[in-house]
């Protein structure tokens, strides 16, 4: 399954941060630099790495094919309820985002879910 999300191009990184040391900024840059269209979405920050950043998935241009969390699990669930009013099918959980409630909801609601870090995964691209 990561192979194949590695293959759509529209990304979203909730999360995303202005700090360098974060992940959610190492994602969403590696992610941008790998020639993703990648939109932030972050309630914190009006732009992210010069990129305009989006409070929620809502206010994105276009419906992303694939989510990245790096939040909270608290938050997470949250977003994954977004991503199923939006009919969003993929989200990509990196380490420490994972919770029952989310992996529960996404199986209910028919949306896939990948468990592993995006930046090993471009790796083997």
């Amino acid at each position: 399954m990561s192979q194949e999300l590695m293959k759509k191009k529209i990304w979203a990184v909730v999360g995303a941060t202005t700090d360098p040391d974060k992940y959610g900024y190492k994602i969403y840059k590696a992610l941008k630099e790998a020639g993703y269209k990648v939109y932030p979405i972050s309630p914190k920050y009006e732009e992210i790495d010069g990129d305009k950043a989006y409070k929620s998935l809502r206010d994105l241009p276009e419906k992303p094919e694939v989510v990245d969390f790096v939040v909270n699990p608290k938050i997470g669930i949250e977003v994954v309820k977004e991503c199923a009013e939006l009919g969003i099918e993929n989200i990509w959980l990196q380490p420490g985002t994972v919770s029952e409630e989310i992996l529960e909801y996404a199986k209910t609601h028919g949306i896939n879910v990948v468990q592993a870090c995006v930046l090993v995964a471009l790796r083997t691209l």
